[in-house]
């Protein structure tokens, strides 16, 4: 089944294209705040709905991989007509942006991983042992409304109740089923590239916040100390969604990246 995907802008004559890989939510609704920036800079910008996701429904494969999300995108730039791209993950998002680059390394020209890591580690685990915990006993409604804390940082949730709280509703009405979301978090559990991090040859930015509650900052710092040509870009505000949070920045730090590898 072909994947829910949109191209916005022209970009430049023979200029790789931006794809935008988003976190476990999947959907290209999480790139708002960066696609009017991209194409502004000249950027054809590719985004998607990962499979079981959004506009993308349907049932998972046996045995589901984050090797299985890396070829939906490689499917996703087929059908789009994009040889090759600036590839940006945000957390389950980079990680299959890493997988790409492993498997059809061509394709890749760099990497931005936003908020991602190479291995599971204990933290991270416990966060995702006690969302499933909520899913389970108390369904997906508990489950959304938790979702801002592990997102977003307090001072800023408060700031924005309301829209945060839109962000909930939306999340629950298109809540996929409870299959489809263990299946995806497993995927990511599972996810080890550590031991082959050095192969990468790609240019990468690196970009974490340091106050994110879900995947430990240092997860990144490992990334950066191994990938061959990494940049590390550190916010000290923002949380795990800080690209959401903190667009302005985001922004002028993604598109400075961009910029040098043309």
């Amino acid at each position: 089944m072909a994947l829910y995907h949109e191209v916005h802008g022209e970009g430049r004559p023979g200029a790789p294209s931006v794809l935008l890989s988003s976190g476990l939510g999947g959907s290209a609704g999480f790139w708002k705040p960066q696609i009017p920036a991209l194409v502004e800079a000249g950027w054809r910008v590719v985004a998607y709905d990962q499979r079981g996701t959004g506009r993308s429904p349907g049932e998972l494969p046996a045995g589901y991989r984050i090797d299985h999300m890396a070829q939906d995108v490689a499917e996703v730039m087929d059908a789009t007509g994009t040889e090759c791209c600036h590839l940006v993950g945000h957390a389950l998002g980079g990680l299959v942006g890493l997988q790409l680059a492993l498997d059809a390394p061509a394709r890749v020209v760099s990497l931005v991983l936003v908020n991602a890591w190479s291995r599971p580690n204990p933290h991270s685990a416990r966060c995702f042992d006690a969302r499933l915990a909520l899913l389970g006993a108390c369904g997906p409604r508990a489950y959304v409304e938790a979702q801002p804390i592990f997102l977003y940082p307090a001072d800023w949730a408060a700031a924005h109740a309301d829209e945060v709280q839109a962000e909930v509703d939306h999340a629950f009405a298109h809540f996929p089923p409870e299959a489809t979301m263990r299946a995806r978090i497993a995927a990511l559990r599972a996810f080890d590239v550590d031991a082959r991090l050095g192969e990468i040859a790609a240019p990468t930015l690196v970009a974490c916040a340091q106050d994110d509650v879900l995947v430990p900052w240092t997860m990144s710092l490992r990334l950066a100390e191994r990938l061959p040509q990494a940049t590390f870009d550190r916010s000290a505000h923002g949380g795990h969604a800080h690209s959401a949070t903190d667009a302005a920045r985001f922004n002028a730090t993604l598109l400075g990246f961009l910029a040098r590898q043309s």
